[in-house]
């Protein structure tokens, strides 16, 4: 049946026209934007995922600024720590040179002093940004620790921050201050042979692994109040000057114990006394002695002090000493006399070893932080391909179905005319 009121096929016609210039308008949209999913409304899964992944291409990028701060920081740290060990080798060489006696000692000691002021110099000048990873003397708590932002985890929980921790070192010169110390500990009395090791002290109530509390302060007394007494000569050996180290944060018991050791060992040098400090090897927190004289060593009433440790929380109240530098022996060396020039060598080394330790561990944590710099980018570059690959139009495959839809659409048109044309094929049945 033939009608002037409805034209089935002009409808069709127009239904297939109005789809292909719809599916034509999206194509275009893709052409002109780029993006096959262009917003929620193309595929709301999709672009949710997409927007979640940008979101973290742009956390990453921050914190690529974040490691490049770190490095340089670090890398600042680290050539200074480099450096103190180079001038801590040319100290070593003018306190070798000072234990010849037909030298003048005067003039090597001012070689010293301007060796010493110039580690001064360049620990406190390695900074970046204001911090100097170089000193650590603080007594808050974790002030030890250095965060560099470092990665953000994303699970079903929900997104963290992870962070790479660079421990400051301290290549100061600083003397400590004791604080206030307690509970005296004497030490062994029944007299010590020729050649024989005894305990000297026992610091308790803290753990082998535990970490002190910032500022702890261990002393041992100078002058009367520790000396070895010869039983056979009579001579009293006295310490000329209290040994004291204040613990600093990030501290263990072993940690400063080793540092009394070290101290102990200088002053006996320094004053001339034949004996040698050394840490125990099975009980932590001992420290031993061993009797060097020719004759037996038959009263000792030294006496140690340390802030009272029974417990942690007392040791909090107590936590009041000033932290001195790492390199503090360096301001005692005196190569004038035969005594210094032994006591220096004996120091020297340590202190060596303390600045080679420092740069290690900066050239590592500069490792690890190059390494997570290259990762970073390398991720943010595989999120950034991942998001073009669903939302990215396939540009090809557009190109061809935009020809493809321009004949389909320039055929409706076509169609459309034709099917507008039926009704005038009716006027012949009225001539």
């Amino acid at each position: 049946m033939s009608s002037i009121l409805t034209n089935n096929g002009a409808m069709v016609a127009l239904q297939t026209l109005q789809s292909i210039n719809k599916n034509m308008g999206k194509t275009q949209s893709e052409i002109s934007t780029g993006k096959s999913v262009a917003n929620a409304k193309d595929n709301a899964a999709v672009w949710a995922i997409s927007k979640q992944m940008e979101s973290d291409v742009k956390g990453f990028k921050g914190i690529q600024e974040s490691l490049a701060l770190g490095e340089s920081t670090v890398a600042v740290a680290r050539n200074a720590a480099e450096t103190v060990t180079d001038l801590l080798t040319e100290i070593k060489g003018k306190i070798v040179a000072s234990q010849e006696e037909n030298v003048d000692r005067k003039k090597i000691q001012a070689d010293v002093q301007a060796l010493r002021d110039q580690i001064g110099s360049v620990v406190g000048a390695a900074q970046f940004n204001g911090l100097n990873l170089l000193n650590n003397t603080e007594t808050d708590v974790d002030s030890r620790n250095v965060n560099v932002l470092s990665s953000l985890d994303r699970s079903g929980s929900g997104v963290a921050a992870s962070n790479i921790s660079v421990a400051k070192q301290d290549l100061g010169t600083a003397d400590a201050v004791a604080g206030t110390t307690g509970s005296d500990v004497s030490v062994n009395s029944a007299g010590v042979a020729v050649g024989a090791t005894a305990q000297f002290a026992t610091f308790d109530g803290v753990g082998a692994n535990d970490d002190l509390i910032a500022g702890a302060s261990f002393k041992v007394t100078g002058g009367a109040g520790a000396n070895f007494e010869g039983d056979d000569s009579g001579d009293t050996f006295d310490f000329s000057a209290d040994v004291v180290y204040v613990a600093r944060d990030g501290d263990t018991l072993n940690d400063a114990m080793t540092n009394m050791v070290q101290r102990l060992n200088y002053q006996a040098k320094a004053d001339g006394l034949q004996v040698t400090f050394s840490l125990n090897e099975t009980n932590t927190g001992q420290i031993d002695f061993t009797n060097n004289y020719d004759e037996a060593i038959s009263d000792s009433n030294s006496v140690v002090e340390q802030s009272d440790v029974t417990d942690l929380a007392t040791l909090k109240t107590e936590a009041d000493g000033t932290v001195g530098g790492g390199l503090e022996l360096l301001d005692e060396f005196d190569v004038t006399t035969d005594e210094g020039t032994e006591a220096a060598l004996e120091g020297i080394e340590g202190l060596i070893q303390k600045s080679i330790d420092s740069a290690a561990a900066f050239g590592s944590a500069q490792g690890r932080i190059e390494t997570q710099s290259d990762f970073v980018s390398k991720l943010t570059d595989s999120l950034t391909s991942g998001i073009g690959a669903l939302v990215d139009a396939n540009m090809e495959e557009t190109s061809a179905r935009l020809q493809a839809l321009q004949v389909q659409q320039q055929l409706a048109t076509q169609s459309l005319s034709i099917a507008n044309q039926a009704p005038q094929s009716i006027l012949s049945l009225f001539r």
